[in-house]
Order: structure tokens, then sequence, then C-alpha cells
């Protein structure tokens, strides 16, 4: 009975510490996905709280950069995030997937914060992307 009892817990706890696979739908249901806030405009929401600072401190201003050169730049970003992010690379750094149509406008503004967004993930937590221009890599 002592025996039985021990291989009991010990196969629950082998179970509970076995990886757990996410579905195909847990993954899009963390997608990221542009909206459009109140003015009609694209909008990108970040959540976490250093995001503001780097864009006010750290990041280059936005009027250096053109809006072809962002679109272009963060197709290729989202390509290699999402390739990331659906092979498991990253988990601790990317959550997420992100929904981006290189063929929708999205203005400047929206490129911009998106484009930003990988150059803080490489100035927080170091994750160097080769999409980024040499200039914003830290």
């Amino acid at each position: 009975m002592k025996n039985i009892l021990t291989l009991l817990l010990l196969s629950i706890f082998l179970i509970s510490c076995s990886p757990q696979n996410n579905t195909t739908r847990d993954k899009e249901n963390s997608e990221i996905k542009p909206s459009k806030n109140d003015e009609g405009e694209w909008d990108l929401q970040v959540l976490d709280s250093q995001y503001d600072y780097f864009l006010n401190a750290i990041a280059k201003p936005m009027n250096m950069y053109s809006e072809t050169s962002l679109k272009n730049r963060n197709s290729f970003l989202v390509s290699e995030w999402n390739s990331y992010y659906f092979s498991g690379k990253y988990r601790n750094v990317i959550e997420s997937s992100i929904d981006y149509n290189p063929r929708e406008n999205y203005g400047l503004k929206f490129e911009y914060k998106l484009y930003q967004v990988f150059a803080y993930v490489n100035w927080k937590y170091g994750l160097r992307m080769k999409g980024l221009s040499g200039a914003d890599i830290r």
C-alpha cells in the first residue's frame, strides 16, 4: 500500500511538472491587433510603463524616419517576431503575436510606435532582431 501511494504521488508530481502545450486557439487569443482610436487614427497600446519613458527619453524622434522605411522594417520585424512567438523562442519576452497587414495604411505615428516596440524590447531585454537598424540597437 505504501509503494502504491508513493507511485501515485510521484506520477501526480511528474504530470504536474510536465510542460503544458498552448493550443492554436490560445495563441489566437493572445494576438496584438491594431485598432483605431476615437479620432479614427490607428493606434497601438503598450502596457509596459517603461515604454513611454523609452519613447520620450531614449528613442530617436519620429522625424528621423519616413513612413515608407518604417513600413518596410515593420513588415520584416513583425514576421520575425511572429516566427519567434509561434516557435516558442523567447517565451519570457514574446507573449503574443502581432496582426499586421503591410498593405494597410496605418500612418507614420503608428508605424513609428510599432517600430519602437521592437527597439524597446532590444533595449530592455537585449533581444536582437535582424530587422532593427544598427543605430537603434543598444
